[in-house]
C-alpha cells in the first residue's frame, strides 16, 4: 500500500496583513441579478438533499437565498415557495382567508397545508366579517362546525390602509392581540399583520426580504413546455428568481426557455440559467435575457457553481 504525504487543516495557517477594516464594517452584500440584493453572497443548491422551505426561509434569514429543487411535483414545488413567502412578512398580502359557510375541516386543513394558527373571515365581497383561530376552535366539538359559530366578530382589531408598522405593534400591544387585520377605505381585506412576523423581523435584520417585506426565495425549473408551466406556477406563487437549472446550458432549449420566461410577464425580469463554462456559452444566455448565469459543470450531482451577473 502507497501511503501518501498530505496535509490537514492543522499543518496550514494563513499570514495576515496589515488592514485597516474592522469584522463590523466589513460589507457582505452584492447583487443576484440588478434587482436582487443578498446580504451574504450566498445561495443554496436546487438539490432534493439541500434545499426545500426549511432551508430557503434559514438562507433568507441570514441574508441569502435557497433555490427550491425541482424534484417535486409542479403543485408541491409551487406550494414550498408559497411556505417561505407567508413565513416572515411585514405585512401578508392577500392572505389565505375563510369564508362564513365553511367548516372546522376546511380550517384544519389550511391549518395542516401552510402551518397557520388563524385565518380572517370574509364574505363573498371580500369584507371583513370576523376572524377565527386555534382558540376559537378548540371549542368546536365536530368537523362540521360552521366558521361562522366559532368566528370572533365583534370589536375586531383592524388596521387601514397604508398600514405603520409601529401604530400596529402598538395596537397590538393595547389590545393584547397576535394578529391585526389590515383593510382599505371600503372594510375590504387587503392583509394581515402577526405578532410573530414583528418579532422575527428584529431577530434577523440582515433578512433578504422584497419590497413587501416577504423573505426571498428562488426556484428551479427546465426546459421545453413542461418547464414553462412549471416556470408559470413558480411565478403565481411568488418566486423571486426563476432558475432555468439544467447540465449544458449553451443549448438552443435553455435560450429558447429564457426568451419564453421573460415574455410572460412585465413583472418578469429575473431569470438565472445554466449550467455554462465558457465565454460563448455565457453570451448566448445574455443575449436571450438571462439576469444572471450559473457557471461551471462538473461529474454529476458536485458540478460547481458560480453565479456570473450580467
Amino acid at each position: 500500500m502507497e501511503i501518501r504525504e498530505a496535509l490537514t487543516f492543522d499543518d496550514v495557517l494563513l499570514l495576515p496583513a496589515a488592514s485597516s477594516v474592522l469584522p463590523s464594517t466589513a460589507d457582505t452584500r452584492t447583487r443576484v441579478t440588478k434587482s436582487i440584493a443578498l446580504n451574504i453572497p450566498l445561495l443554496s443548491s436546487a438539490m432534493d438533499t439541500v434545499t426545500e422551505a426549511r432551508m430557503a426561509i434559514a438562507m433568507a434569514q441570514a441574508g441569502g437565498m435557497g433555490v427550491i429543487h425541482r424534484n417535486l411535483t409542479l403543485e408541491e414545488q409551487a406550494r414550498e415557495v408559497r411556505r417561505v413567502k407567508r413565513f416572515e412578512s411585514g405585512i401578508v398580502y392577500s392572505p389565505v382567508t375563510l369564508t362564513p359557510y365553511q367548516t372546522l375541516a376546511d380550517a384544519k386543513a389550511l391549518i395542516e397545508r401552510y402551518n397557520f394558527t388563524g385565518f380572517p373571515v370574509v364574505d363573498d365581497k371580500g369584507l371583513v366579517v370576523g376572524i377565527v383561530t386555534n382558540r376559537d376552535m378548540r371549542f368546536a366539538t365536530s368537523d362540521d362546525t360552521p366558521v361562522r359559530a366559532m368566528m370572533t366578530s365583534d370589536n375586531l382589531a383592524m388596521l387601514r390602509e397604508p398600514a405603520d408598522l409601529e401604530e400596529a405593534k402598538n395596537l397590538m400591544k393595547a389590545r393584547r392581540i397576535e394578529k391585526l387585520l389590515v383593510v382599505d377605505k371600503g372594510g375590504k381585506l387587503t392583509g394581515l399583520l402577526t405578532l410573530k412576523d414583528t418579532e422575527k423581523a428584529v431577530l434577523n435584520p440582515n433578512a433578504c426580504k422584497d419590497e413587501l417585506g416577504r423573505l426571498r426565495v428562488a426556484a428551479a425549473t427546465t426546459v421545453g413546455d413542461a418547464g414553462f408551466e412549471r416556470s408559470e406556477a413558480l411565478i403565481d406563487a411568488g418566486c423571486d428568481l426563476i432558475v432555468i437549472d439544467t447540465a449544458h446550458g449553451h443549448s438552443e432549449g435553455v435560450a429558447h426557455a429564457v426568451e419564453r420566461v421573460k415574455k410572460l410577464s412585465n413583472a418578469v425580469r429575473k431569470v438565472v440559467a445554466g449550467n455554462v463554462a465558457t465565454g460563448d456559452a455565457t453570451r448566448a444566455l445574455i443575449d436571450a435575457g438571462a439576469g444572471c448565469g450559473q457557471v461551471g459543470i462538473g461529474p454529476g450531482s458536485v458540478a460547481p457553481r458560480v453565479l456570473l451577473r450580467v
